[in-house]
């Protein structure tokens, strides 16, 4: 304590001049207009400088969550374009022989958490589980195309195959000319698949464009899956070599979508009767 008034006796001679320097200013801020005005406009510079940098920053950790939000909407909108194409379909094929319509399908918003690229049996996480209504075998999908199938369903979490796993295959078909087949992974380059059970006998190109065939309850019709980059035919075989460049990196996949199929069961129930036809 006694430092601290030796402190100030020692400086009270600056201590007074700076107090009448600030009431100085503080009267020729107030009583006059130009001054008054140029600081006025100087606080609010600083002010906001000041409110733009802690706006960047808040926005950067609130990134996530709008991503989230961002793929919440994404698949709210995906569901009701998938509705409207349905009903314009139907509509427009009443009157004919043969009417086909695309199943219903819902849209499940869901964030990779962990995955893999470097394994035979590669595996992926995603952040919703049987609360979400996900389900085994349910199909995924990304932004560029098809991911893969779900296999195993926790409460909050999920495990999905890609396609990049030497034991699944995907219903495909040539969006040229409607060709069906398989692609299936042969465990090399995560990048790439093969095109599998089309005939020696059907016009296959480089720059052919892979969808799904929408054969299954998985998948809907069209969705891509990749573009052919390679096509090879032996004399003697009866299939084309074929090589798949897959549209859907899984090096940079964040966010995903799984897929349900609203009639699955009904598909199902038929398939029984039949069957104990």
């Amino acid at each position: 304590m006694r430092n601290l008034i030796q402190f100030l006796l020692r400086s009270s001679n600056f201590l007074i001049f700076m107090i009448l320097e600030v009431v100085a200013f503080i009267l020729i801020c107030t009583c006059n207009e130009y001054q008054h005005s140029a600081v006025l406009s100087s606080a609010n510079r600083i002010a906001a400088g000041t409110n733009s940098f802690k706006t960047s920053i808040e926005e950067y950790f609130y990134l996530r969550s709008e991503n989230a939000i961002l793929a919440e909407e994404n698949a709210r909108l995906k569901s009701e374009l998938m509705m409207l194409a349905n009903n314009n379909e139907v509509a427009l094929e009443r009157d004919s022989q043969y009417v086909y319509s695309h199943l219903d399908w819902d849209y499940i918003p869901a964030k990779v958490i962990d995955l893999s690229t470097h394994k035979q049996h590669n595996y992926l996480t995603i952040n919703k589980g049987s609360r979400d209504g996900v389900a085994i075998d349910m199909g995924v999908i990304g932004a560029d195309g098809v991911v893969g199938i779900v296999s195993a369903v926790g409460e909050k979490y999920a495990l999905v195959i890609p396609i990049i796993h030497t034991k699944i295959s995907i219903s495909s078909r040539l969006k040229s000319n409607g060709q069906l087949g398989g692609t299936a992974w042969d465990g090399r380059d995560y990048r790439y698949v093969n095109m599998i059970e089309i005939s020696r006998h059907v016009d296959v190109h480089a720059g052919d464009t892979v969808v799904t065939s929408g054969l299954t309850d998985v998948f809907p019709e069209g969705i891509m899956v990749g573009v052919i980059t390679e096509t090879e035919l032996g004399k003697g075989d009866n299939y084309h070599h074929t090589i798949v460049e897959l549209n859907t990196d899984y090096k940079s996949l964040k966010y995903v979508q799984v897929l349900g199929n609203k009639n699955a069961k009904m598909t199902d129930e038929i398939g029984k009767n039949d069957g104990l036809e």
